[in-house]
């Protein structure tokens, strides 16, 4: 039998809507989309800079309960409400991607929260 199991991050938006912040499906990790938010005290930076990068340490926070890291991830989506946010963030991706290197898409929609200015979601692929 596969394993399964939730990884939660305390963030308040997990039990209001009901999702978890990651899955991990025996050697597969799916983390949620992830916001800029500060899940200990719920606050999250008007600078979309500042939020790729708490969005980078949920992640990680994330992947290292799932027992794997950054670079075992495979697929990496990023959404933003406005295009002209995505490329000041690009440091901060590459800091965290640029050796690994995995599959990506951007997309420009809307985003839960008028505060959020960018989200990103991972997949991963844990070593055996």
């Amino acid at each position: 039998m596969t394993e399964r199991r939730l990884i939660l991050s305390g963030s308040t938006f997990e039990e209001q809507i009901g999702y978890a912040r990651a899955v991990v499906d025996g050697d597969r990790v799916y983390v949620s989309g992830t916001t800029g938010f500060d899940y200990r005290t719920m606050t999250i930076s008007d600078d979309v800079v500042e939020q790729a990068e708490q969005c980078l340490r949920n992640i990680g926070a994330a992947l290292t309960e799932a027992g794997c890291g950054f670079a075992d991830v495979v697929r990496v989506r990023y959404l933003l409400p406005d295009r002209a946010d995505f490329a000041p963030c690009w440091p901060v991706l590459r800091r965290y991607f640029g050796a690994v290197r995995p599959a990506a898409t951007m997309m420009v929609c809307g985003l839960a929260d008028p505060r959020m200015k960018i989200e990103i979601e991972v997949d991963a692929r844990r070593a055996g």
